[in-house]
């Protein structure tokens, strides 16, 4: 069986380019078994910052693995 576990990571950058984060701002949140429960999570973690331009969060996708039973 191949899984995928889904993070959504982001924070403070410096810029709105988003190409350096603030140190200390970073955020890492999951892992999640699903991408509808990381979507959740990135859009309630979005719309909290909302007001602050150079705040972004995005989902990541690890590689899926092969688990044996």
């Amino acid at each position: 069986m191949h899984q995928s576990r889904f993070w959504v990571v982001g924070g403070e950058y410096t810029s709105c380019n988003c190409e350096t984060i603030v140190h200390g701002t970073e955020r890492v949140v999951g892992p999640f078994e699903s991408r509808m429960e990381a979507e959740r999570t990135w859009r309630t973690l979005s719309e909290d910052h909302r007001p602050q331009a150079q705040v972004r969060f995005t989902i990541a996708q690890e590689p899926p693995t092969t688990l044996s039973a």
